[in-house]
């Protein structure tokens, strides 16, 4: 303490300076209007750039919640145009329910991704508390990324497309032919296409999507680009290669969609003793 006291006390002549101008300086500033206008202004200005620089960090750290709650929103919405009818141009045919399928969409964030194994998966931040259920289709913006395995309280786990075990039913765009999107375990921004017959006229650049087809995803998600069509070692199918429209290595916010009707849907596959694979 006695060093510190012996430090000021040195400086006793520069500190008596700076007393001495602050207070000539406010002297200055309280008795004249533009000098005083001046000051004020300056400060305010200093004063914002510092409550915007404050402003601008607590954003940043809320940008996971608010990225989260907007998510949330875009799921409404998206089971809201789920459900607008289009009016036909045609006469309007009677289906039976189990093709009226009615599709529900809630908001989620992945907190665990993992895309080097043969069989990847993800977790998700939410579970059975919010709704979550086993089997749910999973997507983003870009495309497909999943599906529901397994559900706890809060938390979910789901297979990636990036798993060699998962089949997502889908088509051609540009035809309408239908297949099946599957990973061969290579690129984690590649995957094949099953079962599309080698008479269809399969052409690089056309886009895949979900066909509607099975009661996990509704038709019209991307899933990729057809990269490349070949022969391949089949006599009967097309080897196709996409190049898949989700990059795995940057997801994080995504869409749970579900079908309302999927248990009438597996009750009757059960009971036709038909394997649903999808």
């Amino acid at each position: 303490m006695l060093r510190i006291l012996q430090f000021l006390y040195s400086l006793r002549a520069f500190l008596l300076f700076v007393l001495l101008e602050v207070i000539a300086v406010w002297l200055i500033v309280a008795n004249n209007s533009p000098q005083g206008a001046a000051f004020f202004n300056s400060s305010s200005a200093v004063i914002g750039s510092v409550l915007k620089t404050q402003s601008d960090v607590v954003d940043f750290f809320s940008l996971a919640e608010a990225n989260e709650a907007l998510v949330s929103e875009n799921a409404v919405l998206i089971e809201a145009l789920s459900g607008v009818q289009v009016i036909p141009d045609s006469m309007a045919i009677e289906l039976d329910s189990a093709f009226n399928a009615t599709y529900e969409f809630k908001g989620a964030r992945v907190i665990s991704n993992s895309i080097r194994f043969s069989q990847n998966h993800l977790t998700i931040n939410k579970g059975a508390s919010d709704g979550i259920k086993p089997g749910m289709g999973i997507f983003n913006h870009e495309g497909v990324v999943g599906r529901v395995k397994t559900v706890s309280e809060n938390y979910s786990v789901a297979i990636s497309l990036l798993n060699t075990g998962l089949l997502v039913s889908s088509k051609i765009k540009s035809n309408d032919v239908f297949g099946s999107v599957n990973w061969d375990g290579n690129s984690s921004s590649q995957a094949k296409m099953l079962y599309v017959p080698r008479h269809v006229n399969a052409q690089v650049g056309d886009t895949v999507i979900t066909s509607g087809f099975n009661a996990v995803f509704p038709e019209g998600i991307k899933i990729g680009i057809i990269a490349s069509v070949s022969p391949g070692a089949d006599p009967n199918y097309l080897d196709i290669l996409l190049n898949l429209s989700t990059d795995f290595s940057k997801v994080s916010y995504i869409y749970l969609v579900e079908n309302s009707q999927i248990v009438e849907l597996d009750s009757l596959y059960s009971k036709s003793e038909i394997t649903n694979e999808f």
